[in-house]
C-alpha cells in the first residue's frame, strides 16, 4: 500500500520515489509540520495531493540552497515578512562558500602539480633562483627515484605553498650552509667537536624544511653525498674533500646521539 498511487493522492512511498528522498525524511517533515500530507487512506496511510507535492518541491529547492528546515518552514508559511532579505543573505553565504571552495580547488591543483613536478617554478625561474648550474630536470629525476616515499609527499605538499621568493630564501640559506661547511673544513674543524656538531644540526634543520630529516636519515644522506658521483662532485667542487668530511662530521654527531652510523637506515 505504501508504494501505490490512489485516486486521492500519492502514498508516502510513491512521493519518496518522485522527490528523491527517503520515507523516513517525509515522516520527519510531517512530524515537524514542514510538509504534511493532506489526506489519509482508510487504513491510515499518508496521502499527498498535488498541492502537497508543490510544497515539497519548494522545500527541496530551499534545502538545496542551504537553508535550515526551521527557516524553510517560516518561508513557506509566510511567517517571515523578509523573504527576499533571507534569500539575499543565503546567496551571500553561498558566494562566500563558493569562494572558499575555489581556493581549496586551487590549493589541490597546486598540490597535484607539485606531486608531479616537485618545484612549481618554470625552468627559467629555477635557474634564476638556484643558479646557472641547476638542472630543472633534477626534480623529475628525484620523483622517479623517490616519488612513492613519504618524504617526496612532504616535499611536494610543502612545495605547493611556496612562492618564488620562498624558494629564493631557501636557496640562499642552502648556499650559506654549504659555504659554512666548506669554510669550517678549510679552517680545520674536526669531526666530533662542538662546532662540527652545530653545523650538522644546522644542516638537519635546514633540510627538514623540505621533509622531516631524522638523524638516522641524515647519516644516509651524508653517505649518499660521499658515494654518489654527482653529489660528491658537487660538494668536492665547493672545496676538495668536502663530501667525505661532511660524512665524517655527520657520523660523529650521530654517535654522540647513540646512533651507529654503520647500521643507520632511512627511518
Amino acid at each position: 500500500m505504501t508504494d501505490e498511487v490512489t485516486r486521492d493522492g500519492l502514498t508516502v512511498g510513491a512521493v519518496a520515489d518522485v522527490a528523491g528522498v527517503t520515507v523516513r525524511t517525509l515522516h520527519h517533515w510531517d512530524e515537524i509540520g514542514l510538509a504534511r500530507p493532506s489526506g489519509r487512506t482508510p487504513s491510515g496511510y499518508r496521502l499527498y495531493t498535488q498541492s502537497d507535492l508543490d510544497r515539497i518541491d519548494r522545500v527541496l529547492a530551499y534545502r538545496e540552497s542551504g537553508l535550515g528546515l526551521d527557516t524553510i518552514r517560516a518561508l513557506l508559511d509566510d511567517a517571515s515578512p523578509e523573504v527576499g532579505a533571507i534569500l539575499r543573505e543565503q546567496r551571500a553565504q553561498l558566494a562566500e562558500r563558493i569562494g572558499e571552495l575555489q581556493r581549496v580547488d586551487e590549493r589541490l591543483a597546486r598540490m597535484s602539480q607539485a606531486h608531479e613536478r616537485g618545484i612549481l617554478l618554470t625552468d627559467a625561474e629555477q635557474i634564476a633562483t638556484f643558479g646557472n648550474d641547476w638542472d630543472p630536470e633534477q626534480s623529475q629525476t628525484a620523483r622517479t627515484l623517490w616519488g612513492r616515499t613519504t618524504q617526496w609527499a612532504q616535499f611536494a605538499e610543502r612545495s605547493a605553498s611556496r612562492s618564488r621568493a620562498d624558494w629564493q630564501r631557501l636557496s640562499d640559506a642552502m648556499r650559506d650552509m654549504q659555504a659554512a661547511l666548506a669554510n669550517a673544513m678549510d679552517s680545520g674543524v674536526e669531526p666530533g667537536t662542538q662546532e662540527a656538531g652545530e653545523l650538522v644540526e644546522r644542516h638537519r634543520e635546514l633540510f627538514s624544511t623540505f621533509f622531516t630529516l631524522t638523524r638516522h636519515m641524515q647519516v644516509c644522506l651524508a653517505r649518499m653525498f660521499e658515494e654518489d658521483p654527482g653529489f660528491a662532485s658537487y660538494y668536492n667542487g665547493l672545496t676538495p674533500g668536502l663530501a667525505s668530511w661532511f660524512r665524517q662530521i655527520v657520523d660523529e654527531a650521530a654517535r654522540a646521539h647513540g646512533i651507529d652510523p654503520d647500521t643507520a637506515t632511512w627511518q
